[in-house]
């Protein structure tokens, strides 16, 4: 049977973009559907824009750290929609970068929603239909909002980055990393912001030192945060929104903001109906390399429910197209991945946590906190974390986790030595660089515990 297309891909995500790109390179005939905009959550509505908001709400605390060091300088008013338009024309060039990479490559790229019609066939919303030897699906997830009366007042992080105007209160209701890093963000921004976690404390599943010391930071930076609390009702009260709340607090906030959890984008792909199985959350169940029930259908990126890490979905993409078209099965490895949470200290995080490390094996915890040289000349009571996990056996580093400004930069390197393998003797002898914050992760001599 001969096909329209070698490879469909379904979604225009930096996964999906990935492996069309690199499929086409090597002379595969590509094609790409997309039915918002050119590179998917991390460049329209997530990372990018997130780390650019990041970067804007950090200047309220450098404009008082420059006159500590004597600077005279007051800072200003933000002027929320003078950046929110400069931000908007960001995301507007990079996804141009993005169009004009699956052209210079050659794919078709189609601006319309596919399904799913059989395995080898999808329907776009236009009405045509496209035969394809492969499918691979890329269709990331969404936030999701809990199932409770008049939730359709609160907003998502999709909504944002698109408010008119900030609001001067804002209620974040989750504990994860979107949740917190909002919070800073907001915050950051002149926003009063207050948090609500059900849960016993924020960032469950990272290590407990670090989610400890972040919360106290948090609120130490004006977070008004509430863990063990949740929504009771809301409702519409003028131009904002009334809550009650489970520990008795009562208030209207001008916002309220669910990140309380993502979503396979997977209802109605059609999916199930050709023989894809999905997971109790709507995720598409593969193997090692990406495959689903259907010989002809893989799938990559968050709609797996695998590690929903962009530079994750990269590397799958990657490796799909190894193993479906260079004859080269080629598994990906979700070991070891460093991650950044852009919380205000971030946190940078790579291997095992403390409590997951002493469960499996015997293991020495080397740790230290202190003020940071440029918070302590400022008279800032910010502190940092720095942490190594070490096996008693091997000696090999289980986990390292940094909490501290920019630990997303140090944790891309300690990443590197972690997943060579490299034993806490091997940190030893490496020369410490003077003054940093880093140089601890290698000064560090005498375990503070043993479990």
């Amino acid at each position: 049977m001969a096909f329209d297309y070698d490879l469909f891909v379904v979604g225009g995500g930096s996964g999906g973009v990935r492996a069309a790109r690199v499929a086409a390179a090597g002379g595969v005939k590509v094609a790409l559907a997309e039915e918002d905009r050119m590179g998917g959550t991390c460049v329209i509505r997530g990372c990018v824009p997130k780390k650019l908001m990041v970067f804007a709400s950090g200047y309220r605390e450098m404009f008082d750290d420059a006159q500590a060091y004597g600077w005279s300088l007051e800072a200003g008013t933000f002027e929320w929609p003078r950046f929110r338009a400069k931000l908007e024309a960001e995301l507007d060039r990079l996804e141009g970068i993005y169009r004009k990479l699956l052209e210079g490559s050659g794919v078709t790229t189609y601006d319309a929603r596919a399904t799913v019609k059989d395995a080898n066939t999808v329907r776009l919303s236009t009405g045509e239909e496209i035969t394809a030897k492969q499918i691979l699906i890329a269709v990331g997830g969404r936030p999701v909002v809990p199932e409770m009366a008049n939730a359709d007042l609160g907003i998502t992080s999709n909504d944002i980055f698109h408010l008119e105007t900030l609001p001067k209160s804002i209620l974040i209701v989750g504990g994860g990393y979107i949740a917190c890093e909002f919070a800073g963000i907001l915050n950051g921004l002149g926003v009063e912001v207050t948090q609500f976690y059900r849960g016993a404390q924020i960032l469950r599943g990272f290590d407990d030192e670090a989610r400890g010391l972040i919360a106290d930071s948090m609120k130490a930076k004006g977070v008004d945060l509430h863990c063990g609390t949740n929504i009771v009702a809301m409702e519409k009260d003028g131009d904002g929104v009334r809550v009650k709340a489970t520990n008795g607090m009562e208030r209207v906030f001008d916002q309220v903001m669910f990140a309380t959890g993502r979503k396979p984008n997977t209802e109605g792909l059609g999916l199930e109906e050709v023989g894809v199985a999905l997971g109790r959350n709507g995720e598409i169940l593969v193997d090692d390399y990406s495959a689903t029930a259907v010989l002809s259908i893989h799938a990559i990126g968050d709609v797996t429910g695998r590690v929903q890490l962009t530079p994750v979905a990269i590397r799958e993409g990657m490796a799909y197209v190894e193993t479906v078209f260079n004859d080269n099965p080629t598994p990906v490895d979700h070991k070891l991945i460093p991650s950044a949470v852009f919380t205000q200290p971030e946190l940078g995080s790579v291997g095992l946590t403390e409590e997951e490390a002493r469960d499996q094996e015997p293991i020495e915890v080397f740790c230290t906190s202190f003020r940071p040289m440029n918070h302590a000349f400022a008279g800032r009571s910010d502190r940092v974390l720095m942490k190594l996990i070490v096996s008693r056996e091997t000696r090999k580093v289980l986990g390292c986790h940094i909490v501290a400004d920019q630990a997303g930069e140090m944790i891309q390197m300690v990443g590197i030595a972690v997943k060579m393998g490299a034993t806490k003797e091997d940190f030893d002898r490496t020369v410490a660089v003077h003054p940093t914050m880093a140089e601890e992760l290698v000064t560090m001599k005498a375990p503070v515990r043993t479990a």
